[in-house]
Formats: C-alpha cells, structure tokens, sequence
C-alpha cells in the first residue's frame, strides 16, 4: 500500500454543458435567416470607381446608381472602336504596299547601278 495513497488515479471530470444554450440551432434556414439577417444578397465591390457585383458565377459591372456607362454610352464607344480598328486595318495594308513598292524600286535602282557599271566597264576596254 502506497505511503501517500493512489496517486496516479486522476478526478473524475465533470460533464461538459451544452454547446449552445440558444435554441436557433434547431430553426430552419428560412427562419434563421429572418431571426438573424442572414440574406447578404450578391457580393459586390468597387474598383477604380466602378462598381461590380458576382451573379451566376461571373463579375458583371453594374449598371446602378455607382455611375457605370450607360447603354447608349457602351454603344457609341464600340461604334468608336470598330471604326478605328477599320482605320488601323486600313493603314497596314497601306504600310504593307508602300514598303513593297520601295523595295520593288531598290531592286530596280541595284539593277539599273548594276548596268551603269558593265557599260562603263564595257566602254574603258574599248579605249
């Protein structure tokens, strides 16, 4: 028999308490949602004073009170760009023929040098 008695034989514990006094636990969604404010509705957030909101998995700007452009605004700029990409075109193609022509002339320029030189040549061996 130990001098001091059993000193390895720990206290019991006492039963933990419920995790949750509230009752909410056992209310359905709706109702909790209602009790508690839970309907957040769709994330929105503002970058660089435009304001987006998240629906059906996508960031779509939002066309509210933040000041986003307008309908008519939207259509007259892609009118605006479509014109300029037209124009764009356009000049590259431009670019694409002068450079052509310049180097159809240097070809012709090289040849031309090119005679120039044998008949020079061809006209000192007959002095």
């Amino acid at each position: 028999m130990p001098l001091f008695g059993n000193t390895f034989s720990p206290k019991k514990t006492p039963p933990r308490k419920s995790a949750s006094l509230s009752n909410l636990h056992n209310l359905d969604r709706s109702t909790r949602e209602v009790e508690l404010g839970l309907d957040y509705g769709t994330p929105t957030m503002n970058l660089a004073g435009q304001s987006l909101k998240f629906e059906n998995g996508q960031w779509i700007a939002d066309m509210g009170l933040s000041g986003g452009v307008d309908r008519r605004e939207a259509q007259r700029l892609r009118r605006r760009n479509q014109q300029l990409e037209e124009e764009n075109n356009l000049l590259r193609l431009k670019v694409d023929i002068l450079l052509d022509m310049l180097s159809e002339t240097t070809a012709e320029s090289h040849l031309m040098e090119k005679e120039l030189e044998e008949l020079k040549s061809v006209s000192r061996r007959r002095k």
